[in-house]
């Protein structure tokens, strides 16, 4: 590592990375503890932390940032390990969709369970948010897909029009659907039991997948600005 630090690294990615190292120390840190115990001493339980991708319109980059420092800094409430498809993947130009998921899931979910989707006033019209939703809900023979959970931020009002693949996968009613679609939190305890929802939903929830629309190959016409950024 440079002694000079991470200087091409966005707020956001040093936001992620920090919360990825404090993991690592509280894991080492129990694994001590526990090695120091007898096996009949009693444990203090912590909810769990699940392992969360996060999707995001690069405009909104400040507010996922701000949401990731809330969630995961100051209350703890789950850990994000990966950032978005950019402009740099090399798979982006493929016609091959197959191909363009997988390596989504390999480069960027692979070890997450859930997907949050923080949804601003442009993000449903983004091709890579697309991407990034078809390859979370992906279901493979020997593993499961991610639980999908798609977060208005606030500076939205509570209302957002929802990217068309999240959209396909949500109704008002809950009613035979696989996502589900909430204001931004306001508690440690709503969003961990959302987190717990979308995570149970790979098994109880996934015969409502709606996921065969083939990608985004382009951005769409935004809604609110009525033009293509």
């Amino acid at each position: 590592m440079s002694f000079f630090g991470y200087p091409n690294e966005s707020l956001l990615a040093k936001a992620i990375r920090e919360a990825q190292e404090r993991e690592a120390q509280k894991k080492a840190l129990l694994g001590s503890l526990l090695a120091s115990q007898s096996p009949y001493s009693p444990v203090l339980l912590t909810p769990v932390k699940r392992k969360v991708f996060i999707s995001y319109h690069h405009a909104n980059e400040e507010e996922a940032e701000n949401f990731i420092d809330e969630w995961t800094v100051k209350n703890k409430v789950f850990t994000p390990l990966a950032l978005g498809v950019n402009d740099d993947d090399d798979f982006i130009e493929s016609d091959d969709t197959d191909y363009v998921i997988s390596q989504i899931r390999k480069k960027y979910l692979y070890t997450t369970s859930v997907t949050i989707v923080l949804i601003g006033s442009c993000t449903h019209s983004r091709r890579y948010v697309d991407w990034e939703i078809k390859a979370s809900l992906r279901q493979e023979q020997f593993s499961l897909p991610n639980g999908l959970i798609g977060i208005v931020l606030s500076t939205q009002g509570g209302r957002a029009h929802l990217p068309p693949r999240f959209q396909d996968n949500w109704n008002s009613e809950l009613k035979d659907c696989y996502a589900r679609y909430h204001s931004a939190p306001t508690t440690a305890s709503q969003l961990r039991e959302w987190i717990e929802d979308a995570f149970n939903a790979r098994t109880t929830r996934a015969k409502h997948i709606k996921n065969s629309v083939e990608i985004m190959k382009y951005n769409a016409v935004c809604k609110i600005c009525r033009v293509t950024h």
